[in-house]
């Protein structure tokens, strides 16, 4: 494939050699470029030689000596990854079937992209992965690859996956450790389909393939009221849920004593379902699988806790109204309590939500429409404070394409989003907010 270069950075490697805008990269070190996972892996070599076509369609070949990190400074009118992958999968729990109609339309795109994976922490199948680009993922040791397994029962992925693919995951996890690749792994936990043995049975032979597998989160199946026509799945009862952590943890110990790590863990929303104590930060050791909500509370607890000694409380209280979801909020009123040293006044107060479904909890899925039929009339103080994951990433409009604005103007308060993923930004945030 060739790569139009559209920009030179300047004083960069292809500007001293003179590579002209408009210039077709075709090959670096005589392999094609497929993508950007080719161009980033070929150009940390310390000698390259690059083949290109000028502007007036002459052939020409650059030789470089540099560092091995050192960038080439050449940028292209494409992105390097030709459009992002979509999923081929009709998964029985997929959550975007689930959605309603309208709201934002990112939300019904399906993707699983092994890229992503590699390049943002995006979790994919493998299913959509040719025998010829799985050899490029081993042959550019593509990783940490972060991976949807959900069972290693080939015909049960099968099943839940509906897509005959879904059988090679053995082999290509096997195929993977060999060539060194690491991967982080997620099971989805279905009641009645993928508990039971079929999760002792799963944990252990991931566990098997440590150190290729480096984590392994256990998460409980999210439905929301739009179910229609979809394969009956019902939610975890509290007792299942509790005998879910049990047989992880059970798991954990024995990593433990083998090789000094727990390897598996459940998000948080497994013992929040379970009404256990979450367990203590220690446990999550280097919180590999803190985007799944694994131990995303303890962390985000400690780190507050710990820059309260950094600030003077302030000489006037300040008292803030905070909204979250259902199944975390107890918590995060204890943790606000913390607070009142600083002379820092929150009030928690949970949505539950009528937009997805009440099986929904979590923050990051309250809507608008449900703050504003819920709790237009219960605020303490004229600012609130909402996580800033129940927004669009990068933009201010929740789910149900509200603008953080519009909301704003119908409750007649100020709306104020903090950071949700790290403790001592979001005090910060807290400390200077009326600022």
């Amino acid at each position: 494939m060739k790569h139009r270069i559209s920009g030179i950075d300047s004083g960069s490697i292809a500007e001293e050699i003179g590579v002209p805008v408009g210039s077709e990269l075709v090959s670096i070190n005589g392999e094609d470029i497929v993508d950007v996972i080719d161009y980033e892996q070929l150009c940390a070599n310390e000698t390259l030689i690059l083949r290109l076509i000028a502007p007036d369609g002459e052939e020409f070949e650059a030789e470089i000596e540099k560092d091995e990190d050192e960038p080439l400074g050449l940028n292209f009118s494409d992105d390097l990854i030709g459009g992002i992958r979509s999923c081929k999968n009709h998964c029985i729990f997929c959550f975007i079937d689930q959605m309603a109609r309208g709201g934002r339309s990112t939300l019904h795109v399906k993707d699983d992209d092994w890229r992503m994976s590699l390049i943002m922490g995006n979790y994919v199948t493998l299913t959509n992965v040719s025998d010829a680009e799985f050899e490029r993922i081993l042959k550019r040791k593509a990783s940490p690859l972060y991976i949807s397994v959900h069972t290693l029962n080939p015909e049960l992925r099968r099943k839940m996956m509906g897509n005959p693919t879904a059988v090679l995951i053995n082999e290509r996890l096997k195929k993977l450790s060999e060539a060194g690749i690491t991967v982080h792994c997620q099971i989805v936990l279905c009641p009645g389909i993928n508990d039971g043995q079929e999760l002792t049975d799963t944990l252990n032979g991931l566990c098997e393939m440590y150190p290729c597998v480096r984590s392994v989160a256990v998460v409980p199946v999210g439905l929301t009221k739009f179910r229609d026509k979809l394969f009956p799945l019902r939610t975890l009862t509290k007792d299942e849920a509790e005998k879910a952590i049990e047989q992880t943890e059970r798991v954990a110990e024995k990593m433990l004593k083998l090789h000094g790590i727990s390897i598996v863990y459940c998000a948080d929303e497994l013992y929040l379902l379970a009404d256990k104590e979450l367990p203590e930060y220690e446990y999550y050791e280097d919180f590999p699988q803190i985007e799944n909500g694994v131990g995303l509370f303890r962390k985000l607890e400690r780190e507050c806790i710990e820059e309260i000694s950094s600030f003077e409380p302030r000489k006037e209280p300040i008292v803030l109204d905070c909204i979250t979801g259902v199944s975390i909020a107890a918590k995060l009123q204890e943790l606000f309590d913390k607070l009142n040293v600083l002379n820092l006044f929150i009030k928690v107060h949970f949505v539950i939500n009528h937009y997805f479904g009440e099986t929904v909890t979590v923050a990051g899925l309250v809507c608008a429409t449900d703050i504003i039929e819920q709790l237009s009339s219960k605020f303490e103080s004229d600012t609130i404070i909402i996580p800033d994951n129940m927004l669009r990433d990068g933009d201010d409009v929740f789910l149900d394409s509200v603008s953080l604005k519009e909301l704003s103007g119908i409750l007649g308060k100020r709306i104020v989003p903090v950071c949700h993923a790290d403790g001592a930004i979001m005090l910060s945030e807290l400390m200077n907010i009326k600022k």
